[in-house]
């Protein structure tokens, strides 16, 4: 069970601290659980959905970090343009004392990481990229004129507009029904600020320029049942990247993160391993530094 009461997410929130990061000002307060060794200097850092919470990967702290791999997840304050997502990001990197790391991101995460890889590409602190139903151009969401006035829409209004995604009208397994209930758990504690951001980074107009990336390992993460990713999205992903490692999960809808945890990890784990006797490595093989 992915609720709230599960003994995992008990175990979680029992074991790993959460840390208040406060950049720039008393408004941008970053929120990270960082769980497996602190030696680690090349972690696995989980960037979550539009709806996601810094909690939202703790099946992958918790399972990654029992390996010996350091996995941070979090989520970011309010930030209205991609430029200043990465410019905050590669500040909190900064604060961390982190060079380098892993990218994790899912949906609007995964976006992000591509675009902080190019926002880094000439000094690079991206060392690699899994995607989890993720995209490279926002237009695929036809919200691009309405973009600049979510700022305006009321809280009610926006959370409607990502719960449309959630397949919730559909006959779903149980475990992909309870990965629904924790995200939409998750959406409700997000504000107006928060939310109308997240939906404007999502939505407004913005494409990675994937030829500054070909050179990063990267590890592309779908389902094949229905999401809020359509196929043809899908298939423009592999097209941008094809050297990227797919990963094909049968079933697990927009969360597999959580509803297909176990083979979640295994694909991370995989990923990982390349980088395992370099100094990149983010741990795993009961680490040792």
């Amino acid at each position: 069970m992915e609720t709230d009461m599960s003994l995992e997410y008990l175990s979680f929130r029992s074991n790993i601290p959460c840390r208040k990061i406060v950049l720039d000002d008393s408004e941008k307060v970053w929120t990270i659980y960082d769980g497996g060794p602190k030696t680690v200097r090349s972690p696995l850092i989980c960037l979550p959905p539009v709806s996601g919470t810094a909690d939202t990967f703790f099946q992958q702290v918790l399972g990654l970090g029992a390996k010996g791999y350091r996995v941070i997840s979090l989520s970011w304050p309010v930030y209205w343009s991609v430029n200043e997502w990465c410019e905050g990001f590669r500040k909190l990197l900064d604060f961390l004392q982190l060079d380098q790391v892993h990218l994790f991101g899912a949906s609007l995460g995964g976006f992000l990481a591509q675009k902080f890889a190019e926002y880094t590409h000439r000094c690079p602190r991206v060392l690699s990229l899994i995607l989890c139903n993720s995209f490279t151009d926002t237009s695929v969401f036809q919200y691009g004129d309405s973009a600049p006035f979510l700022w305006m829409l009321p809280s009610m209004v926006l959370k409607k507009m990502v719960m449309g995604n959630f397949g919730g009208e559909k006959m779903m397994e149980s475990v992909v029904a309870d990965s629904v209930d924790f995200m939409v758990e998750r959406l409700e504690s997000l504000s107006q600020a928060e939310l109308a951001s997240r939906l404007t980074l999502n939505c407004g107009s913005s494409y990675v320029h994937v030829d500054k990336l070909q050179q990063y390992c990267i590890t592309i993460i779908d389902v094949f049942d229905d999401c809020a990713i359509a196929s043809p999205v899908s298939e423009d992903m592999y097209r941008s990247y094809p050297h990227a490692s797919m990963a094909h999960l049968k079933n697990g809808g927009n969360f597999p993160y959580l509803s297909r945890c176990d083979e979640v990890n295994l694909h991370l784990q995989v990923h990982l391993l390349r980088f395992e006797r370099t100094r990149c490595k983010a741990g795993g093989s009961n680490f040792s530094d």
